[in-house]
């Protein structure tokens, strides 16, 4: 399944919009983890902990929404777009949504 940012596909020839699509992570990050990013807020430097919950929940969205395209005969998604939040009682909780258009392409 092509994902891409882009509205077009270069050497490629749009044949069907099948429609929008979309997919949701929401994680939470649990205490210690919120802990030790603190620490490093303090100290400066990067949050590996935090950086890889964001990897995994953006995978997790990205990939319901391959899903969905695919149940509706698609074989690409265009204009993808991610967005990212935090929500619950002090940003305990993280979320990313997915969106995007689902085509059908063949090649030129």
């Amino acid at each position: 399944m092509l994902v891409t940012t882009t509205s077009s596909l270069e050497g490629r020839r749009i044949v069907r919009y099948m429609g929008f699509v979309s997919g949701e992570a929401i994680l939470g990050i649990n205490i210690a983890r919120d802990l030790f990013a603190g620490l490093r807020d303090i100290v400066g430097g990067r949050s590996n902990s935090y950086e890889q919950e964001l990897g995994r929940a953006k995978e997790i969205a990205i990939n319901e929404m391959v899903q969905q395209a695919q149940s509706f005969g698609a074989n690409a998604v265009i204009a993808v777009d991610l967005d990212f939040e935090t929500m619950g009682n002090s940003g305990s909780m993280l979320m990313v949504a997915a969106s995007g258009t689902a085509i059908v392409y063949e090649d030129l």
